[in-house]
């Protein structure tokens, strides 16, 4: 124990005394965030002094992310592309992934999150576990020899848009109903399951089958128009839906060229099913629908600087959740979406780095009253 500080000392002294006490109770005890007690006991499980983070599991009910958990490279163009030729950028390599990054935003923000994933047995994979394991539970992600980590580039034009993105997610094509079934009592604990569309349109069909039979709320969150093809037959089960712009004109088969008509289009996925529906537009806003029938139009919050929008989608998502979990209503849940998406478009991290539950209360306040 010489090599612990006080702080990590006592956090495993508490832990020893009750080995089922949850990560809240603990930050309440030490006096430090959730997400510093995580890395606390992240350091322990590196040091050997804690197995694992299976005790957080036996008295709460966790928010279940399944899917992706890639590398992110970013290339940031320094002038106007020109294509068919070399262009001058800088880069960067961050982890993301659209559960990953979901279940970073949702345990910044204070819940218990276990991510169910697939990866490569290599350095991409390490990478990922050393920088996400402090806000989420990462025992339920099954490593694959002889594959690779999954893996998103980015291209950003010189505004900080993307302008091309390569994708290479063959691995979660391994994400699959027999996979998931070999941990389902963990999966039977989760309060919310939040899926993202790299998994196998099996898998999200056996998920809202699953959910459905033990009551169990479900998110799903598309990743990209082309896999739009992997929605659930049925949709009476999806609790929520949120996706853009783009993949509703895809699932519907027609463009959607005002905001009427994406009114027009929410009402018609509540029409087909889903309990609450979101579909985003970038910088004209988001319509929303809830389970009441209510449909309502979300200006977008108004970003002058452009920092980078790698991960706004994501952490909108996760506001959306988190606030809806703590039973908000309709106008704060997608408020508070807005805000930490807005936010997160001004750091140059996929997750931004400041974000907490009582940072993301005080900037939806500040924002209401504005």
């Amino acid at each position: 124990m010489d090599n612990l500080n006080s702080k990590e000392q006592l956090v495993l002294k508490l832990i020893t005394e009750n080995p089922f006490i949850s990560q809240q109770e603990l930050a309440e005890i030490v006096q430090l965030s959730r997400s510093a007690v995580a890395n606390i006991i992240s350091g322990l499980v590196k040091k050997k002094y804690v197995l694992g983070k299976a005790y957080v599991l036996n008295d709460i009910h966790p928010v279940i992310c399944i899917g992706g958990a890639n590398i992110d490279r970013k290339f940031y163009a320094k002038d106007d592309l020109i294509p068919g030729t070399s262009n001058p950028v800088t880069s960067s390599i961050t982890v993301g992934g659209v559960a990953r990054n979901i279940a970073e935003n949702l345990g910044r923000l204070g819940e218990e999150v276990i991510l169910f994933s697939a990866s490569g047995n290599d350095s991409g994979w390490k990478e990922i576990y050393d920088l996400s394991s402090p806000f989420m539970n990462l025992d339920f992600v099954t490593q694959f020899d002889g594959l690779s980590t999954g893996s998103y580039t980015a291209v950003l034009n010189k505004n900080g848009d993307l302008y091309t993105a390569f994708a290479d997610m063959d691995i979660y094509e391994k994400i699959t109903p027999s996979l998931l079934m070999k941990n389902s009592t963990t999966l039977q604990k989760a309060k919310c399951i939040v899926v993202d569309l790299n998994v196998p349109k099996e898998t999200v069909e056996f998920l809202s089958s699953f959910t459905n039979k033990h009551g169990i709320p479900l998110v799903i969150v598309p990743v990209s128009s082309p896999k739009m093809d992997r929605l659930p037959k049925a949709l009476h089960e999806v609790t929520w839906l949120i996706l853009n712009k783009d993949e509703t004109e895809t699932y519907f088969n027609r463009t959607l060229n005002n905001q009427e008509e994406i009114i027009e289009a929410a009402q018609e996925w509540l029409e087909l099913g889903v309990k609450n529906v979101i579909i985003t537009n970038g910088a004209k806003g988001v319509v929303a629908g809830d389970d009441s029938g209510k449909i309502r139009y979300f200006k977008a919050v108004e970003t002058p600087t452009v920092v980078d929008v790698t991960g706004a989608g994501d952490a909108f998502c996760s506001a959306v959740i988190h606030s809806w979990l703590n039973k908000k209503e309709l106008d704060y849940v997608v408020t508070s979406g807005l805000v930490n998406g807005h936010k997160t478009i001004l750091s140059n991290y996929t997750v931004r780095q400041d974000l907490s539950e009582a940072k993301l209360k005080h900037d939806v306040e500040e924002f209401l009253h504005e």
